[in-house]
């Protein structure tokens, strides 16, 4: 299959697909951090070179729950603004005439503004020892079935509050909390065909 994998600058899920034998190109305004196939730049100026699947990471920035404090914030100017160009890219990229289509984000705006996701996974899922809820808007496609259910670890910390571990640990920047973990690219790599 002809897969491309939008707005991702890691690599992880190109190369998931690749090692199943598919033809992926990942794609991202970022170069890539694992050399392969990537096309750094516009995902609209391939984006009808005849794939057969996109599996499409939209950034969050807008999007995510938590950054709907900062509407109207001082601070943060024109973010009602981003907010709506954020939700017209991702609605673009799931009207895309792309035969097979998913899109990620995190629980937010989406939820509201353009439909309630097909599923929402959870890394601890597929294997890794966290817990960030990921949705899921798919078309022409099935549901991911988890892979490797692991048991979360908790911390608690010094003034009682309970936290899993992978959250507690997790990077606060965006960019690497942005990457796919491995055991979710390879289930939707060996699941989606």
């Amino acid at each position: 299959m002809k897969i491309l994998i939008a707005c991702e600058f890691s690599g992880i899920v190109r190369e998931s697909f690749i090692a199943r034998g598919h033809d992926a190109v990942s794609c991202d305004l970022l170069p890539t951090e694992i050399p392969g196939n990537h096309y750094q730049g516009d995902v609209f100026d391939i984006i009808n070179d005849g794939w057969d699947m996109m599996i499409a990471f939209p950034p969050c920035t807008y999007l995510c729950r938590q950054g709907q404090r900062w509407i109207g914030h001082p601070n943060h100017p024109n973010r009602l603004e981003k907010q709506d160009a954020a939700i017209d890219f991702f609605k673009a990229l799931y009207n895309t005439n792309i035969p097979k289509v998913v899109i990620e984000n995190p629980v937010g705006v989406m939820n509201v503004r353009f439909r309630k996701p097909d599923q929402i996974i959870q890394p601890w899922q597929f294997g890794h020892d966290y817990s960030k809820k990921t949705c899921l808007w798919t078309k022409n496609l099935p549901l991911l079935v988890p892979t490797n259910i692991v048991e979360l670890t908790y911390i608690i910390t010094a003034n009682g509050q309970k936290f899993t571990r992978g959250w507690y640990e997790m990077p606060r920047k965006s960019k690497e909390r942005s990457r796919t973990f491995q055991g979710i690219a390879d289930g939707m790599a060996d699941q989606w065909k």
